[in-house]
């Protein structure tokens, strides 16, 4: 566990220095802060800073130089008091051009401040799309385009947005800042046109150079495309903190929250109890108790569907409904005659799914978000559980789950395997937040069951064909699946393509599950509960 958590703080060191520090020294010479620099400054330094898509990009784009965290800081941090998200291109990495990563990253960007009705902040210093990768980002419904659509939606929802042009702001880019309800520039190092000095050169053969075309007095003064210029990055910084000095209030959705408390286990504890070996069984509820205030925790129907763990606690003085895999193996209480059936830890059966599926109704009646622990191998398989119905009690729980109109937030503590990820909330569902421990891994199915899989269709093959595999080759095709599959099982290959919105130390969770209740709370619900048709 510590090299995992050694591992996590080593890549989080080398991804926050983006383009590298020769590239952030260049910003600093030409009279600019960082990406990072810019939101410490702008942030309230006593408040969390709960950052979102750190390894977004991580090991992609090798042949073009790579994208560290695609090339944009984001998360939800407080300005004045007042939560809200944060969108800042870092120009060290490809002078904040727009890869494909960069266009899904600024999108959940918008997508979490609109699911909570959040204000949300652009710091903009970006070249615009990066061209040679023009065809991935530019045309289909989730690309670059998308994000001027959010923006007219945002306002539209009379979520306030503000973006300072603290650098290049070129082409379809351009509208971001000048969608956005006020939009504030540098002087110096900022502008924004549709096209640079050398496009009009070769579309009108004008002659101008960037500050005549674009530049902060060209652009307030003259055009009046933007509100108002200031000296440099410190002073535009302090007109946002002004402007959310002033904003007002909305209703909140009214989740209850009481004083916080600690667990009144330790909850470095977690580091012991949790096995790295992943066939290992452990007690999900020693987990619970280390995560929740007090070690609090109502258990809901506990000598019913034990594979899974239902029941009330707080989460930093948050009332939450928590949905947990158990981990080790539970005995069920059989019907009278019978005997009981012994069932694996990580694996839902139809009677846990059925519980699960009432208790996730029952927070949506009590308006209490939910908190789902990923540790799942997926749902029992075999003719006993096909004949007890499992496909039809998994169905009712993802029906329950899916249609929820309170807050879920989930975090991958192990594996989330399958249909597993998908009834535990997984990214396809919706959740505010999708978090990982290092421990975690995100697949159809487990590597060893995977890769056992794909070499008895290869040996099949190779049977049908003739030319059988010997026990040697079958051995070497099997070493060389397995590790292809396991490199994908790595959480932060997960991360690199923002299937979970960060990786976390597993002492972060409540403080990060709390911030994330603390945004959904400014948004109230409004859409009725109601499940459709449930498969009994």
């Amino acid at each position: 566990m510590q090299a995992l958590l050694d591992e996590l703080a080593q890549r989080t060191a080398q991804t926050q220095l983006g383009g590298g520090q020769k590239k952030i020294d260049d910003q600093h010479q030409k009279g600019k802060l960082t990406a990072r620099e810019r939101i410490a400054y702008l942030t309230d330094p006593e408040k969390p800073f709960v950052e979102i898509g750190l390894f977004t990009g991580d090991g992609m784009y090798a042949e073009h130089g790579g994208c560290p965290s695609g090339g944009v800081v984001v998360g939800i941090g407080y300005v004045s008091g007042r939560q809200c998200v944060i969108v800042a291109n870092d120009a060290t990495v490809k002078a904040g051009a727009w890869f494909p990563i960069t266009a899904k990253k600024n999108l959940r960007a918008q997508e979490i401040a609109m699911e909570n009705r959040l204000p949300i902040i652009y710091l903009v210093d970006s070249a615009g799309v990066y061209l040679p990768l023009q065809n991935e980002v530019f045309a289909d419904k989730d690309h670059f385009g998308r994000t001027f659509r959010n923006n007219a939606h945002l306002s539209a929802m009379g979520i306030f947005q503000v973006a300072a042009i603290m650098g290049s702001c070129v082409a379809g880019g351009a509208y971001l800042p000048i969608m956005s309800d006020e939009s504030l520039i540098v002087e110096g190092t900022g502008s924004i046109f549709l096209a640079g000095p050398y496009l009009v050169k070769a579309s009108i053969g004008e002659d101008v150079d960037a500050e005549t075309l674009g530049g902060a007095t060209t652009q307030t003064d003259i055009s009046g495309v933007v509100d108002n210029k200031y000296p440099d990055d410190q002073s535009c910084l302090d007109a946002i903190k002004r402007m959310f000095d002033k904003l007002g209030h909305h209703e909140s959705a009214g989740f209850d929250r009481v004083e916080p408390a600690a667990p009144a286990k330790k909850p470095e504890e977690i580091y012991q109890i949790l096995p790295l070996d992943r066939v290992k069984p452990y007690d999900m509820q020693e987990i619970v108790d280390r995560l929740v205030d007090n070690s609090a925790f109502d258990a809901y129907k506990p000598g019913y569907g034990q594979s899974l763990l239902c029941g009330y606690a707080r989460i930093e003085g948050w009332a939450v409904g928590i949905v947990a895999n158990q981990r080790k193996v539970v005995k069920a209480k059989g019907r009278t005659g019978q005997p009981g059936e012994m069932q694996m830890g990580g694996v839902i059966y139809g009677d846990a799914a059925d519980k699960a599926a009432r208790f996730i109704m029952n927070c949506n009646q009590k308006r209490i978000p939910l908190v789902f622990l990923q540790d799942v191998s997926g749902f029992m398989v075999g003719s006993r559980a096909e004949q007890g119905g499992i496909i039809k009690d998994g169905a009712k729980m993802v029906s329950a789950m899916a249609n929820s109109v309170v807050p879920k937030f989930t975090v991958v503590v192990g594996n989330s395997y399958g249909a597993g990820n998908y009834a535990m909330c997984g990214k396809a569902y919706d959740p505010r937040l999708m978090l990982a421990w290092p421990t975690a891994q995100m697949a159809v199915m487990s590597g060893a069951s995977a890769a056992k899989t794909l070499l008895q269709i290869q040996v099949a093959a190779q049977k049908a064909k003739g030319q059988p595999m010997t026990s040697e080759e079958e051995q070497a095709q099997l070493t060389k699946i397995t590790d292809q599959y396991n490199a994908q099982l790595s959480p932060y290959y997960a991360a690199a393509r923002l299937w979970v919105d960060a990786v976390i130390d597993p002492l972060q969770t409540r403080q990060t599950i709390s911030e994330g209740i603390a945004a959904a709370n400014q948004a109230p619900i409004t859409k009725p509960f109601s499940v459709g048709v449930i498969q009994t």
